[in-house]
């Protein structure tokens, strides 16, 4: 372990784990090589951030001493952060604001903003006798004027068990007026291929196409593309679409913008 000098005093220097910041280094250093290609190298990042991860798991390991463990959940949590940073500026050029599932659902309404919490009331999913509650979702996308919540996104590595969880949750919003104009999203790499053929469909696919909005796929291998299975440099631009659709207005993207002002 390395030493570091506090006040002139030799210390040793605390392991410094892992965190989003070192994945967004490592995408940074990848846009540098693919451009606006890089979304399709996301597996490669997350790779070769694994090894890092086990270099700094292996000076302090967790109790099981599984790393498999440890990295499936720090990659599970981290890879919902690293699509907000890809998209974030993009979804504020459009005059929208983008904000973590996270950040309503664990929170109570006293300790949010106005703002936030008047979008986590225009989410909320009436249960009846139950109460109401926020769909498990890990982005959400809303307009700050009016805190209309426009669009969720659900992330993961593999579609396995958490695309029938989002179908539901689309059910779930269209059921009531107050939500059934929000629409739902996935966004992965499809590190199992379940989404790359449209016929026959696998599980996952036909979920995807039948009860969700839409799925955006980050990853080299080639997609049998449908209106509802994009690749993932559709997102933005579909996006556009729909909040044209929600307002009456055209908007243009922060590229577009950037030469207009040069006009």
């Amino acid at each position: 372990m390395n030493l570091v000098k506090l006040s002139g005093v030799a210390t040793k220097e605390v392991n410094v784990k892992m965190n989003i910041n070192d994945l967004i280094k490592l995408y940074e250093e990848k846009r540098k090589i693919y451009d606006a290609d890089t979304y399709k190298h996301i597996s490669e990042l997350l790779n070769e951030a694994k090894e890092v991860h086990h270099k700094d798991w292996s000076k302090n390991p967790t109790p099981s001493r599984d790393h498999e463990q440890s990295w499936r959940a720090f990659k599970g949590k981290n890879f919902e952060k690293l699509i907000l940073y890809i998209i974030k500026r993009e979804v504020e050029s459009l005059g929208l604001r983008i904000v973590n599932g996270n950040t309503l659902e664990r929170a109570f309404s006293k300790n949010l903003s106005l703002e936030l919490n008047r979008v986590k009331r225009n989410l909320l999913i009436d249960f009846g006798e139950f109460g109401s509650h926020l769909p498990d979702v890990d982005l959400i996308i809303y307009q700050p004027n009016s805190c209309k919540v426009l669009a969720v996104i659900s992330s993961k590595i593999t579609l396995r068990e958490r695309i029938a969880q989002t179908g539901y949750w689309k059910i779930k919003l269209s059921d009531d007026k107050l939500t059934k104009h929000i629409k739902i999203f996935f966004v992965t790499p499809d590190e199992d291929g379940t989404l790359s053929i449209r016929r026959p469909a696998k599980k996952g696919r036909a979920i995807v196409e039948i009860d969700t909005d839409g799925a955006y796929v980050m990853s080299e291998s080639p997609v049998e593309e449908s209106n509802k299975v994009k690749m993932f440099d559709k997102f933005i631009p579909d996006l556009r679409k729909l909040l044209t659709r929600s307002t009456g207005k055209r908007f243009f993207s922060s590229q577009e913008n950037r030469q207009k002002k040069l006009i």
